[in-house]
């Protein structure tokens, strides 16, 4: 099952490739890919529709830098459109859920945490279970997250460390949370 990584800014493309890295490592059946996989040589929009056509799942990486990028938008947009079974999964690093406006803000977030992120690979493997390809049971998932989460832990918290590279957005009042609730 293809899982489409999204990702601007270098502190996000950081968290993309610790991801990828990660989903590989726990749901081998999975085959995660972002944009910096693309062959030099090759036409990068081309390549970046036929991933997101072919993607069942999306994983967009926000962090404080990049939650209004229009690529960002763009990509989650397209995942979402895809298909009704589509699943488009934000992964929120250094960021709250009050951070994210709509169209983001109307996904279930994945915060960095652990069980989090647990959650987030169960709805993988639900979703590669339903197409019939090789899903892991549920156990031995389990398993394989507790072997490969320090290693995460451990990345993500040095990506969050280092320095953004432009300002953060404003944060939203409590008035425009309520009013969008």
């Amino acid at each position: 099952m293809k899982v489409f990584i999204s990702w601007s800014g270098e502190r996000s493309k950081n968290t993309a490739e610790v991801i990828k890295k990660f989903l590989k490592q726990v749901i081998q059946a999975s085959e995660p890919w972002m944009s910096s996989d693309i062959d030099k040589g090759k036409r990068w929009n081309q390549e970046i529709t036929k991933q997101l056509e072919e993607s069942k799942v999306g994983i967009i990486c926000l962090n404080k830098e990049n939650i209004e990028e229009n690529w960002i938008l763009f990509e989650a947009g397209a995942l979402s459109k895809m298909s009704i079974e589509s699943h488009v999964c934000t992964f929120l690093l250094d960021i709250d859920y009050q951070d994210i406006e709509s169209p983001l803000s109307d996904f279930q977030n994945t915060k960095f945490d652990k069980e989090d992120i647990l959650k987030l690979l169960y709805t993988l493997n639900t979703v590669l279970e339903k197409t019939g390809e090789r899903s892991l049971d549920p156990e031995t998932l389990k398993d394989a997250f507790i072997t490969y989460w320090p290693k995460l832990e451990e990345e993500l918290q040095t990506i969050i460390k280092e320095k953004p590279s432009k300002n953060e957005p404003k944060k939203r009042s409590q008035k425009e949370i309520e009013i969008k609730l």
